[in-house]
């Protein structure tokens, strides 16, 4: 079994987990949902960037150069995502507070609304 396999397959799990989770009636479940699926972007991205042993980060003569681009995205992309969970998590807040209920469209499957 490669390795690009098993990366591969944790990638697609990882996604096939926050699509469930988003799909879910909750709020909770659509903010972790939403989550995973940023960190599964993330490891993408990374994997895409490729690991490399002994390379230079910057051009020095002949050899390898790791590409220091995937890195920069991934970072940025974590930080973006720590602020837009946080935006997230406090219009779900806004959201149960004002319709008294966790569900994502306000009302209760077979409730009273």
């Amino acid at each position: 079994m490669s390795m690009e396999f098993l990366l591969a397959s944790g990638i697609g799990f990882v996604t096939a987990c926050a699509v469930y989770l988003m799909l879910r009636g909750r709020t909770f479940s659509v903010v972790l949902g939403l989550s995973l699926f940023g960190y599964a972007v993330n490891v993408f991205l990374f994997a895409m960037g490729r690991l490399w042993t002994n390379a230079q980060p910057i051009l020095v003569g002949e050899g390898a150069v790791a590409d220091p681009l995937p890195q920069a995205l991934v970072l940025t992309a974590i930080v973006i995502g720590f602020a837009t969970t946080g935006f997230v998590i406090e219009l779900a807040l806004r959201s149960s507070h004002e319709s008294g209920t966790d569900h994502v469209d306000g009302r209760e499957p077979g409730g009273r609304n």
